[in-house]
């Protein structure tokens, strides 16, 4: 895959309303916008299969933003090793997963970037499938060569707040023989779908309904992993997102 863009994260400081539409490529399809296409793509596929992937996801200054942002938090060591559960019953368990991983918080100009793109997704969930999708949640994750998630689920043992699961990529000329693949499966643990960790690559999943684990790879690994939400809230209690 080629890219052009080498924008340095001090000339992104501000994106242009096109630049944060989702899925905004520069050539436009006649008729309809590119952002919306793709945004209809999504919402059809989970409805029919409750899964997809789709390529060029971003515009291509966004993507490089996010992933010189993610290098930068590599290299000083701004990555915190990862658990699995939540609240009370999160923990590390190493031998399960392996990453390293920092939450976005949109105070950088790409992460408000990202976190406008899912919301034009969320509002398109919620309009067309009536999810009622309330919130997005979302953290960088680096998988160092030989690194693993093992087969899981999205969605938390008794709480299923997290309903839709994204992942992106940002791994340049990532090739098959570098492995690192991102496979789903179905109850039953029939593979659905090996899906590479290709640069600008958006995969849209149902949370609890797709098993899943993410493979050893040869070289390093970078992407964002995120979650739309429902309230999970009780007593008129807002539920926490993590």
């Amino acid at each position: 895959m080629s890219l052009t863009s080498n924008a340095p994260l001090s000339a992104l400081s501000e994106f242009p309303s096109s630049e944060l539409s989702l899925l905004n490529h520069e050539q436009q399809a006649p008729q309809i916008h590119p952002c919306q296409a793709h945004l209809s793509t999504i919402t059809e596929a989970l409805a029919e299969r409750g899964y997809v992937v789709i390529d060029q996801a971003l515009p291509a200054s966004l993507a490089r933003a996010l992933q010189q942002r993610v290098l930068f938090l590599k290299a000083n060591d701004a990555l915190a090793e990862a658990g699995i559960g939540r609240g009370d019953d999160h923990q590390q368990v190493r031998a399960v997963r392996q990453d390293k991983i920092h939450w976005l918080d949109r105070q950088h100009a790409a992460e408000q970037g990202w976190a406008s793109a899912m919301e034009k997704l969320r509002l398109m969930l919620n309009r067309e499938l009536m999810m009622g999708l309330f919130s997005y949640e979302s953290h960088f994750a680096h998988y160092a060569p030989g690194q693993a998630y093992h087969t899981h689920r999205d969605a938390f043992r008794g709480q299923q707040n997290r309903v839709v699961s994204t992942v992106l990529y940002l791994n340049e000329e990532w090739a098959a023989a570098d492995g690192g693949e991102l496979v789903l499966y179905n109850d039953g643990g029939q593979l659905l779908e090996r899906v590479l960790p290709a640069f600008n690559r958006l995969v849209v999943f149902l949370s609890e309904e797709f098993p899943h684990e993410v493979r050893p790879g040869s070289r390093d690994r970078h992407s964002i992993a995120g979650w739309f939400r429902v309230n999970g809230s009780r007593s008129h209690r807002v539920d926490p997102p993590r």
